[in-house]
């Protein structure tokens, strides 16, 4: 999905008492390097790099050990031209976030990248009169409906289909969640999921037990810390409310996460951060957080 689309998809949600997941609540493990794949990253993570120059973004993000990324939108590029710097820059995409407004044009583009997966970063865009708080139960029906209609097409495109979460899915609906309903609606041979870690923990639900639940339908995740939840009195629930972090200076111990999605299924992962970015750049930060899982112990 095109950045511009994606940065509107974070509306206020209403995952009211959510908080995030500290490292002691998260069982204890004593090998978590990821062993798929070479690390890749979110390219949303180095957007306004990105933005100001593509090629020096990319041989930089190569300079510091990436090989794989996930796009969101092609830094004002047609979908050829990127390829071509992903190409010159030793880099591969085998999942792209696309605007599936027009899945046709989306798929075409997907192609032209070279990936496997077609990502979108929400559907709430393409469902007429979706409000912006919590996902309610009649919102995830309708979801599951419009995920395994462009499931189906991407798979006759030869795309496999997935859908990315933020923490909006996860507002409690009695006794379950939209997200439960979406995995529970659709046809894990055509939707699969990206679970991204740190919008999960912070919308109030461990990955690892989804993981363990749902094996073989998250072939990627992201992998993103936040601060814990602000706390202050008149705090809305709202996205504003967990500022992203650099990887390992959050709340989010990924030791265990990543045994658990790797015993899953996991098949790539990518680093991502929120922002704002205060404390360095971003591309200081994509270093920081190749870095981080390069250690984990």
């Amino acid at each position: 999905m095109s950045t511009l689309s994606r940065r509107r998809f974070l509306a206020q949600s209403a995952a009211t008492g959510a908080g995030a997941l500290l490292a002691a609540q998260l069982p204890a493990v004593v090998r978590a390097m990821p062993a798929v794949g070479p690390a890749g990253i979110q390219l949303y993570a180095v957007k306004d790099s990105l933005s100001a120059d593509p090629a020096t973004t990319l041989r930089r993000l190569k300079e510091i050990g990436y090989r794989e990324v996930e796009t969101a939108g092609f830094a004002g590029l047609t979908a050829r031209a990127f390829r071509r710097l992903l190409d010159d820059n030793g880099l591969v995409a085998p999942s792209a976030h696309l605007d599936l407004s027009d899945p046709a044009a989306a798929f075409e583009d997907a192609h032209t990248l070279g990936v496997q997966y077609a990502a979108s970063g929400s559907l709430r865009a393409l469902i007429p009169g979706t409000h912006s708080g919590g996902m309610t139960i009649e919102e995830a029906h309708r979801t599951a409906e419009l995920a395994g209609r462009l499931a189906e097409q991407a798979r006759r495109a030869g795309l496999q289909y997935l859908y990315h979460n933020h923490n909006f899915e996860f507002a409690s609906q009695g006794d379950t969640v939209g997200y439960d309903v979406l995995l529970a609606e659709t046809d894990p041979a055509l939707v699969q999921f990206e679970i991204d870690c740190g919008w999960m923990v912070v919308g109030g639900r461990n990955p690892v037990d989804y993981f363990r639940r749902y094996p073989r339908r998250f072939p990627m995740i992201h992998v993103k810390d936040f601060l814990p939840a602000a706390r202050a009195a008149g705090a809305t629930g709202s996205t504003a409310d967990y500022p992203g972090a650099e990887l390992g200076q959050g709340s989010i111990d990924y030791r265990p996460i990543f045994v658990a999605a790797e015993q899953a299924g996991l098949r790539h992962y990518f680093v991502e951060q929120e922002g704002p970015f205060t404390r360095m750049s971003q591309l200081e930060a994509a270093r920081q957080a190749y870095d981080y899982v390069r250690r984990l112990p």
